[in-house]
């Protein structure tokens, strides 16, 4: 069964990597996976968070920061270390790769991980804002697929643990804000 289930993981990869590589994602996916052409992107939502952020504003911007941390250092330290699954980039042959093979492990895609952790998360608090979120962190999982670092289940797997993550810091989050922000208009009302 597994064997099946990793010629269908290979299969879907080479049909992406491969068959649907074009002139404009050899150029468009790398730009879109290397997570140094989004850090201006990053702070700048940072700064939106902390001005024009609502209520929560200043908890929330505070929250960006501890989630990339966790969702991050879970799937970065704990999880590829836990699988060591090789990447596609390191165990097939012909793989159409746009960008370095790192020796680090595939299992999850930490950039899936990380992106749909944030989604899930800010989806929490802006609803209205979903399908930009989730937009954005479909196309970076995807993109790491295009480049020949990850097989379609790493980043299927890493945004469903992204999610998670997301969702439960989302929960305990809201918790701990509303008790904080609670008690300090409690205190000014005094």
């Amino acid at each position: 069964m597994i064997d099946f289930l990793y010629s269908i993981d290979v299969a879907i990869f080479r049909f992406i990597n491969g068959t649907l590589a074009n002139p404009l994602t050899d150029k468009l996916m790398p730009f879109i996976t290397d997570v140094s052409n989004w850090y201006l992107v990053y702070v700048l939502l940072w700064f939106i968070i902390l001005f024009k952020g609502g209520r929560y504003r200043v908890g929330l911007a505070i929250g960006m920061i501890l989630l990339v941390i966790v969702s991050d250092q879970l799937s970065s330290s704990v999880l590829k270390s836990l699988f060591e699954r090789p990447r596609p980039c390191k165990v097939l042959e012909n793989v159409h790769l746009l960008v370095g093979c790192t020796d680090s492990y595939s299992f999850p895609s930490s950039h899936a991980v990380n992106n749909f952790a944030a989604a899930m998360f800010f989806t929490f608090f802006y609803k209205h804002l979903k399908w930009i979120l989730f937009s954005v962190a479909t196309l970076m999982a995807l993109s790491r697929i295009f480049v020949g670092v990850h097989y379609p289940s790493d980043v299927l797997g890493g945004a469903l643990i992204g999610i998670f993550i997301g969702y439960t810091l989302a929960i305990v989050y809201n918790y701990l804000l509303e008790k904080i922000y609670g008690y300090l208009e409690k205190r000014k009302s005094q």
